[in-house]
């Protein structure tokens, strides 16, 4: 199969992350941390490797502000409902968030609106359907005490950008990031960038297994705990510890996923760069393809995450990504991409939106037989 749903879920992983993940099921199954014995001392020590890692990849401020998560959902929850429940109940915050924005940032958004606990804007995209930085300063007011901002869009790859953003809006605005589809493909520096929260799902562009994510914070941003559990310290504490990470981590750690994201940061720290640019002209060279095929709307512009969105003037998206996988073992998504309010500013909301994601570990020859695929479907439907 050609595998072109990257930016669901990685489809190839580097063999130090599978040797990785193996080994930590196969031979080293403990509880990290939970326990006093040599293996889950040892297995401890790991996990903290992956935090001092993802910190200094990210310019965190330090290690202990690494929060492991199950995916980048998780993380976002963790950031936006502990914000919220930070602020006393005669203190409602206001928050901007943007029309790009997936499913994962808006319903948290939308839930805490519901129940009185934050006052929501949502800033529209520019004309040309891409996170406007004017648009969200805007919508700042006296009361703003954060903008919540996807850092690439996952239905058509146009990102954020960050300098301007930070540059328009007040210092004391915490700025939220979801980097579910930009983590590993671009250089991010929370430190440099004005970053308070960094969120990421480790299976992405990291190169971690499915289970794995993080959410990295700066040491302004301390969120009210979410999750409420064991955590291996102050078990006599009826509250969760006050200190970092332990706060915002409750129960059992994923030991696979942290060494598998482990592997995956060593991995990127000596091909991102190098990867971004092959990523980059491969998906340039799908989008111009698509746009050569008469009745194909190519809606991406080229990026470094591989994201190429397009639509059919004969048919809706979920039926030609049928086609692609049933006759020509092609994967792809079709639909809405968990991000109603983009379809909505793209005009896509009826029929969605096809989505070929592309990795480094896709080639120019597969490109060239997915466009002969979409050409055929296209002229023959």
């Amino acid at each position: 199969m050609i595998y072109f749903d990257n930016a669901a879920t990685g489809g190839k992983k580097p063999p130090s992350v599978v040797s990785a993940a193996c080994a930590a099921i196969r031979g080293a199954c403990a509880n990290p941390g939970r326990s006093g014995h040599k293996l889950s001392v040892a297995l401890a020590s790991n996990v903290l490797n992956c935090r001092r890692l993802l910190s200094d990849f990210f310019g965190a401020p330090s290690f202990e502000r690494v929060i492991l998560t199950k995916n980048c959902t998780e993380a976002l929850n963790i950031a936006l409902f502990g914000l919220a429940n930070s602020f006393s109940d005669e203190h409602i915050p206001h928050i901007v968030t943007t029309e790009a924005e997936h499913n994962s940032v808006l319903r948290p958004l939308f839930a805490l609106e519901r129940n009185k606990k934050i006052s929501l804007t949502v800033a529209k995209l520019n004309d040309r359907k891409e996170i406007s930085p004017e648009n969200i300063a805007a919508a700042v007011r006296e009361d703003t005490a954060a903008v919540a901002v996807t850092l690439a869009s996952n239905v058509t790859g146009t990102a954020a950008d960050l300098a301007k953003i930070r540059k328009l809006i007040p210092e004391r605005v915490l700025l939220i990031c979801d980097g579910a589809q930009a983590c590993g493909h671009v250089p991010l520096h929370m430190k440099n960038q004005g970053i308070d929260a960094l969120a990421a799902a480790g299976h992405k562009g990291m190169h971690g297994i499915q289970g794995s994510g993080f959410l990295l914070l700066s040491d302004r941003f301390d969120p009210a705990p979410f999750l409420y559990g064991g955590t291996g310290s102050e078990s006599m504490n009826p509250d969760m510890p006050d200190f970092y990470p332990d706060r915002l981590e409750g129960g059992t750690l994923s030991y696979p996923a942290a060494v598998s994201l482990f592997e995956g940061a060593l991995y990127l720290k000596r091909t991102m760069d190098e990867n971004a640019k092959y990523l980059k002209d491969l998906t340039a060279k799908l989008i111009s393809g698509l746009s050569s095929i008469e009745g194909i709307t190519a809606y991406s512009r080229p990026n470094p995450y591989g994201i190429a969105a397009f639509s059919s003037d004969k048919m809706q998206s979920e039926f030609f990504a049928q086609e692609l996988s049933d006759d020509y073992d092609i994967a792809v998504r079709g639909g809405l991409h968990c991000a109603p309010l983009m379809h909505r500013a793209l005009g896509t909301a009826e029929g969605g939106l096809v989505r070929a994601s592309l990795s480094e570990f896709n080639t120019p020859h597969e490109v060239e037989k997915f466009l002969d695929a979409a050409k055929k479907i296209q002229a023959f439907s």
